[in-house]
């Protein structure tokens, strides 16, 4: 039998959807709407901190077009990742700025608010805990008292206090590295703040109580996660809530978790009505699932030929006041802070902080974009300490082929490495031109480590006799081109199809089977390998009804370009929709089922505690290089060019994936330079709208020179691997390396606003100090690596 080959689907096909995105005809969730539909409007905290003393909704459910209203006594339960912390409304104790406390669904949006004044609200203020540092200080108050009564929902990782998850890796003996004679001990500290996703559509919901069952259509990247999270917060089976997806309007990891969705849902079952509830620009500001600011300090034991013996970090994240992705995020150091490079030993503790502040949550790349910030800065605080160019140094001490991880896991193939020497000849041909204009000019080139979040994901081919297809998953249209080009390439390769004639069906989770979700560069490598599997088994279907049509062998034909022949020249055939017709005649409808699953690459044994996966899958890997000019007058920077190399296993669509990376660049570039979240006195976020968080402008973007690396090793189908998530990972990295190449400052913060580059021009930036992470690095754990609870 002819089989496809990974050729057969790398084309430059265009988006379909693009003309309706261009021109507004796309409908996502916050378009959504019904005659007789209620409008629904959440009652948030004004405090940080308070034990709940009063809420009554009596004077509110008078008021006029009020339908209904719901607090925690209408959802008694608790999800969460790893342990189950998060209640839908605050109970008997409030935790942050904006947590919820009721919510009104009326016949107007007006009404909705109107209810929210009436009710009757009265919170003690309790301290708050607005710092990590004041969260781990001897006797600070707990953000959850009750936290050893919390559901554990995945065991290993450490938890006391206000550490809501502490997860380490070890490898080797790091005291035995520290202790050479002939190596020289570097430290570095690092601190990052918030970022905010700023996803053009907020998030959104419409739901509707019917037959006995939720149906919710929503903004989300995560259907199956919404199904779950819905019930477990309603104490429902899972089975009793349906999701669909409409188009996504942005999202970049903001919509990786349950919102508002439970919301709409019970207010929807109360009134017997549907119930549409859409957050202000405001309320998605104040409880943004934000990247989370972090605290980090790294100390490596290097050879004066620049071989890095041992390597200590500790790494603390602010999940706020509930766990969340933080939790399963402090598995990741090991793999972005302990990646990139080869180590003798190495020990790392990552540990989530409970808050008095907004929960944080996913947001592409993750933790990795800060801890390659931190990497990357102390590697070149290395290579100075030693005298030896920062390239230099990285060209000897990347990964190669066998190197080892930070949990053992043992790299396959020479990919750095030659992947540097592609930037190396991208920078030989365009030298930097450096004008006498008073500007302080600056370079770097830096690498990172990420990875493709693979996980179970499910898909149905069904083949029409009119020779298109439908495919029917769990994926979601988020703008990133997987559901738009990706995966109809895929399929249409394997049927010997147009893609143009591949539809794909929005996520159900009635009709398409579980799925992780969107994100973590998965959708075209997961979705992908369960939609090659489908449409494989749709193939040999075809084929065979072909081979009794022909009187011939299977493998003897070829499909392709709409027909399935002899192969051979003028081989006699049949057009697809003819053998389609006919199998659908002889048998009933064709049909593949495919599935996929993470294949789980191991760690070596005791290296990783509390981490929810041991090793990655498909490691991936960027080379990224940036240009500055700093001026110090003002300590504004100036990004005058951009390069990547990126490792993309095989590129299936080169002009999207290429968009791909100029976007996740210039998201980069604001959190480099601009993007900054304060908290108040009050723990209250200072930024609230498009007017107070500044991202980056039309004026800011420059072009990306782009080089994708093909032929690394990936499980993906075709080789493929992610080429969404990766793209910000450096940025940080390199606009930070850079500027400190160009003002000889030790850049230890991001964003580099100009008032804090001009600080560091001007000696007034002090040196950071973290007193409350202690210089022993078991000193910091709760428990001993590898000890029982």
């Amino acid at each position: 039998m002819s089989i496809t080959t990974p050729v057969d689907a790398v084309m430059e096909f265009r988006r379909r959807d693009a003309g309706d995105k261009l021109t507004g005809r796309t409908r996502y969730t916050i378009d959504r709407g019904a005659p007789g539909m209620l409008h629904a409007a959440v009652l948030r905290a004004e405090v940080a901190s308070g034990r709940l003393v009063k809420l009554d909704t009596s004077k509110a459910a008078a008021l006029p077009g009020v339908r209904a209203i719901a607090t925690a006594a209408d959802a008694p339960g608790r999800v969460g990742i790893g342990i189950a912390d998060h209640a839908l409304f605050a109970q008997d104790r409030v935790r942050y700025v904006g947590e919820p406390l009721a919510a009104v669904a009326a016949d107007t949006l007006e009404q909705a608010q109107a209810a929210l004044e009436a009710i009757e609200v009265e919170i003690a203020p309790l301290p708050a805990v607005l710092t990590m540092q004041d969260a781990l200080a001897p006797n600070a108050p707990l953000i959850h008292p009750e936290w050893q009564d919390y559901e554990v929902l995945l065991e290993g990782g450490a938890r006391a206090g206000n550490v809501a998850w502490e997860a380490t890796a070890v490898r080797g003996d790091v005291d035995a590295a520290f202790a050479r004679p002939d190596v020289r001990i570097v430290e570095s500290t690092f601190r990052v703040g918030r970022q905010n996703h700023m996803a053009f559509e907020p998030r959104a919901a419409v739901a509707r109580y019917e037959e006995g069952r939720f149906h919710i259509e929503t903004s989300t990247q995560v259907p199956w996660t919404v199904r779950n999270a819905t019930a477990g917060f309603l104490g429902v089976p899972a089975s009793q809530v349906r999701v669909t997806v409409p188009p996504v309007g942005g999202a970049f990891g903001l919509k990786f978790d349950i919102a508002i969705e439970p919301f709409a849902a019970l207010l929807a079952k109360l009134s017997g009505r549907s119930v549409r509830l859409v957050n202000s620009r405001e309320e998605e500001m104040l409880t943004c699932l934000f990247r989370e600011n972090a605290e980090i300090r790294i100390r490596s034991a290097v050879t004066p030929e620049g071989e890095i013996a041992g390597r200590e970090a500790v790494v603390l994240m602010d999940c706020g006041a509930y766990g969340g992705e933080q939790i399963f995020l402090t598995t990741m150091t090991a793999h972005t802070l302990g990646g990139n490079y080869r180590v003798g030993a190495s020990r790392l503790v990552s540990r989530a902080i409970y808050t008095n502040t907004a929960p944080n949550g996913a947001f592409r790349a993750c933790n990795g974009v800060y801890n390659t910030f931190a990497l990357e800065r102390h590697t070149d605080e290395i290579a100075a300490a030693l005298g030896m160019d920062p390239l230099e140094f990285r060209r000897r001490n990347v990964l190669g082929d066998g190197d080892l991880g930070a949990t053992g896991q043992k790299f396959e193939a020479e990919v750095l490495r030659p992947m540097l020497e592609r930037m190396e000849a991208l920078r030989a041909a365009a030298p930097p031109r450096r004008p006498d204009d008073g500007r302080l000019y600056g370079r770097a080139t830096t690498v990172g480590t990420w990875f493709v979040f693979t996980g179970p994901s499910a898909a149905t081919v069904n083949m029409n006799a009119d020779a298109s297809a439908t495919l029917v998953t769990s994926g979601v249209e988020i703008g990133s081109g997987s559901m738009m080009q990706g995966l109809p390439q895929i399929v249409a390769a394997t049927l010997g199809i147009r893609p143009e004639d591949v539809v794909v069906r929005q996520a159900d989770t009635d009709a398409a089977g579980y799925d992780v979700g969107v994100g973590g560069g998965r959708q075209t490598v997961s979705l992908g390998a369960a939609s090659l599997q489908a449409a494989q088994e749709v193939r040999g279907k075809l084929l065979a009804v072909a081979a009794r049509m022909l009187d011939a062998s299977p493998g003897d034909l070829v499909m392709q370009d709409g027909r399935i022949e002899i192969a051979g020249p003028n081989g006699a055939g049949f057009s697809i929709a003819e053998v389609a017709a006919r199998a659908q005649a002889l048998n009933g409808p064709v049909a593949g089922t495919g599935a996929s699953a993470r294949k789980g690459v191991p760690s070596l044994p005791g290296c990783a505690v509390g981490h929810f996966i041991d090793a990655l899958d498909i490691p991936v890997f960027a080379v990224h290089d940036c240009e500055v000019a700093v001026d110090p007058e003002t300590g504004h920077v100036e990004v005058l060019a951009y390069r990547v190399v990126q490792d993309v296993g095989r590129a299936l669509n080169r002009s999207a994936i290429g968009g791909q990376i100029q976007g996740g660049v210039v998201q980069g570039l604001g959190y480099a330079l601009h993007e900054e979240v304060s908290i108040d006195a009050d723990g209250r976020i200072r930024q609230n709208g498009f007017e107070t968080y500044r991202v980056p402008l039309a004026s800011d973007v420059v072009p990306v020179e782009v080089e994708l690396y093909e032929g690394a090793p990936s499980l993906g189908p075709f080789g493929i691997k992610g080429a969404g998530e990766v793209p910000i990972l450096n940025v940080g990295a390199s606009v930070a390396c850079a500027v400190a190449n160009a003002t000889g400052a030790r850049v230890q913060e991001l964003p580099l606003t100009p008032p804090r580059v001009l600080a560091l021009l001007l000696g007034r930036q002090p040196e950071l100090a973290f007193p409350h992470i202690l210089p022993a690095w078991d000193d910091n754990l709760l428990r001993p690596h590898g000890a029982q609870p």
